[in-house]
């Protein structure tokens, strides 16, 4: 149960527990104590009946205090208020022209003025106002809405969109006010002032005095000294920007600002008296006057301080209009009111949805990613903002639009949206999952939209022709520099709409490792035998196009896609097929070329039975299998994992999580390497040759064992023990410089030996007997070495 819902149960509570407790004469009470009867849903006749009490200020305690968790709403209620009662207004002007007056008083308007000497804040509206009766009926009731018996008068006259349906609202002005005067004038009625503290009781008075609103209603709010906030003109500027900057009517701020005046002339008698100055004053001033060089500073400007009407909300709705008739200035315009940027949006949406829940919506996709989008992705807040019938509601509401969505800033207006009580939340409704799912389809619509819109033609000039068969799109190639990884992270989360995402992927190939290529693009360029679309993940792109893994696929001119984020492998673990083309992971040892097994093939494996069978014995648990690669043409070896074991690539993100465990993905890596080699190889052919003459060789089995690191190594594993080896590479060295012994160091180093005068180097080079034609003999050397 959400926190306005729980409120109104302590409300309803409050209520119960203040009535009077009332037992039917009827009820009968058996030997055990329990009813009886099961009493009927009617009530009987000769019961007495009681009305529920409440006590008032209690009751008015909970409503302020407990129903709205934010005292900013109050200016956003009290306006929406003033907008209620100019609807009505306009409404009933359709009938009657003659309402509405002449003049200044056929303005509908909301004016915001301030008495900063009283710290009093006055809100008027130029509406249909209230008569005593409605004063009455409406601020003296709790939870009694004028604008809903409103609604339910004219429901079957016409068709009218007003927010105040709960009654409720007119009394968050307490949340930030000590004493309230409501002054009051309609057409019907006289002007009269309905004034409370919120301590339970209210008072009404006629007002014949007081400054005459000839229509409309003038609200003077008295600030709590906590609050005195809000007697600030940039702090309602801010509140009237954020809740009420689409509302239709006009509102205005009665502020102040200083503008430059220019400076006063002289006086005339001063010029007088400058010309009674005697003749040598004169002289010693003209003298004085060409001595000074330097020139008078200009006076500075004088400034005075002016009061105006500042209009405070010129950005107009332009959602509710139909899409052809707003320009792309308008639109512009409209995304820096919201965005609060200068950037021109990269594309946008707009549209009406309409059948079981009608909304409005207008999104837009800035030009770049917010500051931090991926860094705080589970903690940002929604890019959009909530509506009903223009009133703002709420910009942290997260069920609208997924968080892999999150850059996408917009509206969302509705009419019918089920608001709660304090109208700071939505309701939990059906209707929601129908507009978040029609919100995103609309967004990923507007992305595949920019992508195929931009997308270049072969004829166009200067594209390229690697650009058009790749598919690249300069607008879309920055829109997935900027959010990429944020669409890659919805084909994660969002399996509904998975193949509308991967449409959107994009990816370096072995093909077009310069531009960015689409699963669509791919697909089209796959040879006619091809069954699955292959791809290969590791940390730099050119290292994966060296890569052993893909040896056999460049041989048999099959593109590879090229994975390098770290999120990519998460990625493909949920994509399993693109348009009924299986993935296929390079370096997985299901990896299946085509092409039937010959009898070659057969007697090569059963010659290379004893070797691997050998080789899997020696590495015991390290390597799952040893066997014959089908992939390999230049390499010895390399390692690949099964199906469902850990890549090299997987294997070396999960040891960088902080908080991974390293004994859990360790074991699954171990288990599920392959080793797989090369039968055509030298270097596999005579470690075979060397295994058949002595299987016992510890020189044999520590050649093998470094074909096995050296596979880890280049297949992106890391070496388990790293001491072991460094040492089989240092006797491998040791062979290859004939060192005789072991490697032991020695306890001291040797002493170098003195150099021979003939080997000493010369001064001076030899200026005779210097033969430059004759190479010089170099075998000494070479026999010395």
């Amino acid at each position: 149960m959400g926190r306005p819902h729980l409120v109104l149960a302590l409300v309803l509570s409050l209520i119960l527990l203040g009535g009077t407790y009332c037992q039917t004469a009827s009820q009968e009470v058996d030997v055990e104590g329990v009813v009886g009867e099961t009493p009927p849903r009617e009530q009987r006749q000769n019961a007495e009946k009681f009305e529920f009490q409440a006590e008032v200020s209690r009751l008015m305690d909970i409503l302020i205090n407990s129903l709205y968790s934010n005292k900013d709403i109050f200016l956003r209620e009290l306006i929406s208020n003033a907008a209620d009662a100019m609807d009505k207004l306009r409404f009933l002007s359709l009938s009657d022209r003659s309402i509405l007056g002449k003049g200044e008083q056929a303005k509908l308007e909301v004016k915001i003025s301030l008495d900063n000497d009283k710290k009093v804040l006055k809100i008027r509206d130029r509406g249909i106002g209230m008569t005593k009766q409605e004063l009455v009926s409406n601020l003296g009731t709790i939870a009694k809405s004028g604008t809903s018996a409103f609604l339910e008068q004219m429901q079957k006259g016409g068709d009218i969109n007003l927010i105040g349906q709960f009654g409720v609202g007119f009394y968050s002005v307490f949340l930030v006010a000590d004493y309230v005067e409501v002054i009051t004038k309609n057409n019907d009625d006289k002007q009269y002032i309905w004034e409370s503290d919120a301590g339970g009781n209210f008072a009404i008075s006629e007002d014949p005095t007081g400054e005459q609103l000839g229509r409309g209603t003038q609200i003077n709010i008295h600030l709590k000294e906590e609050t005195q906030e809000y007697a600030e003109e940039g702090k309602l500027k801010e509140l009237v920007t954020r809740y009420s900057e689409f509302i239709e009517f006009p509102i205005y701020l009665y502020s102040s600002k200083e503008v430059e005046v220019e400076a006063a002339e002289e006086e005339a008698d001063e010029a007088a008296a400058d010309e009674d100055v005697s003749d040598a004053e004169d002289v010693a001033d003209e003298a004085e006057d060409e001595e000074e060089t330097e020139e008078e500073p200009a006076k500075p400007a004088k400034k005075e301080t002016v009061w105006e009407w500042e209009l405070l909300n010129d950005a107009k709705p332009i959602w509710l209009r139909s899409p052809s008739d707003v320009s792309e200035e308008e639109y512009t315009k409209f995304y820096h009111a919201i965005s609060k940027s200068t950037d021109t949006p990269m594309t946008y949406s707009h549209f009406k949805a309409e059948g079981d829940v009608e909304f409005r919506s207008l999104l837009f996709v800035p030009p770049t990613a917010p500051p931090g989008f991926l860094d705080n992705y589970y903690t940002n807040k929604a890019g959009l903002r909530l509506y009903v019938r223009r009133v703002f509601i709420s910009d942290e509401y997260e069920d609208l639009m997924p968080r892999y969505l999150g850059f996408v800033k917009g509206v969302v207006d509705s009419d019918t949206l089920p608001l709660s009580v304090s109208r700071e939340t939505l309701q939990q409704h059906a209707s929601l999952k129908t507009i978040k799912k029609k919100l995103v389809r609309k967004a990923l619509d507007m992305l595949r939209k920019l992508a195929e819109d931009d997308k270049p033609e072969e004829e166009a000039e200067g594209v390229t022709e690697s650009d058009a068969a790749a598919g690249s799109s300069q607008k879309y190639d920055t829109f997935w520099g900027q959010y990429g990884k944020a669409i890659k992270l919805g084909v994660i989360e969002d399996g509904a709409n998975r193949q509308r995402l991967a449409r959107l992927l994009r990816f370096h190939t072995s093909k077009y490792p310069d531009t960015w290529t689409s699963l669509e693009d791919y697909v089209s360029r796959m040879q006619e035998d091809q069954k699955q679309i292959y791809y290969l993940a590791g940390d730099k792109e050119a290292e994966l196009a060296k890569s052993p893994f893909l040896e056999q696929l460049l041989e048999k001119d099959l593109e590879v896609i090229f994975l390098t984020d770290a999120v990519d492998e998460y990625m493909m673990s949920n994509l399993p097929e693109y348009d009924e083309k299986k993935f296929q992971n390079a370096a997985k040892d299901d990896l299946k070329l085509g092409g039937k097994k010959g009898k070659k093939e057969k007697r090569v494996r059963e010659a290379f039975k004893g070797l691997t069978a050998w080789w899997k014995g020696l590495l015991g648990a390290e390597a799952e299998q040893v066997k014959l690669s089908t992939r390999l043409a230049t390499s010895p070896c390399i390692v690949s994992t099964s199906k469902y074991g850990y890549s090299a690539n997987m294997e070396r993100i999960m040891r960088a999580q902080a908080l991974s465990d390293k004994g859990g993905q360790g074991g699954m890596g171990k288990g599920g390497k392959i080793l797989e080699i090369n039968p055509r190889h030298p270097l596999i052919q005579e470690l075979r040759t060397r295994w058949k003459k002595d299987q016992e060789a510890t020189e044999t089995a520590n050649l093998a064992r470094l074909l096995w690191d050296t596979a880890l190594l280049e297949s992106g594993f890391l070496v388990e023990q790293p001491k072991d080896f460094n040492g089989r590479v240092f006797q491998l060295m040791k062979g290859a410089l004939n060192i005789k012994g072991d490697l032991t160091a020695l306890r001291d180093a040797p002493e170098e030996e003195p150099t021979t005068a003939k080997e000493q180097p010369m001064s001076e080079p030899p200026t005779e007997d210097l033969d430059l034609g004759v190479a010089p003999d170099q075998s000494s050397a070479k026999d010395e070495l």
